[in-house]
């Protein structure tokens, strides 16, 4: 079932396609460095794999905008965390996996969306997903802008270490970079 919908969502939106499996690559590379159990990783991947769900309801015409989004249409886009967690919530199997969702969003200095929670507030898995969905946004091309380079993006990550992302989770994934695994 979740498949459908994230094949649903690809064609809605054709950047998500390769960023969800992206995501979902990039979150498992980080749990198994910071010694998460297969299990877990798994679990982790599922919700790299659905983390921007939500987007479905939002329309084509925002998704696919070449210029800067207004205040509204950016109020639009910040729906899609809650969007995500309340199409996951009620399945027994994909609770956990929707709180990741909702909060995917959220910044380690509490400046985030949809609840600004800050800190270890934010479940561990969300900040995870929070790092490889901001990674892979920076070094992949966006219908308003071209990729970041490999060193611009390595920069970005230490500049908001402490900030938008756990510093902790900021170091596994220089390491991970250092050793050519995260690309």
């Amino acid at each position: 079932m979740i498949l459908a919908i994230i094949n649903i969502l690809e064609i809605h939106d054709s950047y998500t396609r390769g960023h969800s499996e992206n995501v979902a690559r990039i979150s498992s590379l980080l749990a198994k460095e910071m010694g998460y159990s297969n299990a877990e990783i798994r679990n982790i991947e599922w919700a790299g794999l659905v983390h921007d769900i939500g987007k479905i309801l939002i329309s084509k015409r925002i998704l696919n905008k070449k210029g800067v989004l207004t205040a509204e249409e950016y109020e639009e886009i910040k729906k899609h965390s809650i969007w995500g967690y309340e199409v996951l919530v009620n399945s027994e199997e994909l609770k956990e996996v929707a709180l990741y969702v909702r909060h995917h969003h959220e910044r380690w200095d509490g400046k985030g969306y949809p609840d600004s929670l800050q800190g270890q507030q934010i479940p561990e898995v969300a900040r995870i997903i929070a790092l490889a969905d901001s990674w892979d946004t920076m070094r992949s091309d966006r219908v308003y802008r071209k990729k970041l380079s490999r060193e611009i993006a390595i920069q970005e990550l230490i500049d908001n270490r402490g900030k938008q992302f756990d510093p902790e989770i900021v170091d596994t994934a220089l390491k991970l970079i250092e050793k050519g695994i995260l690309q």
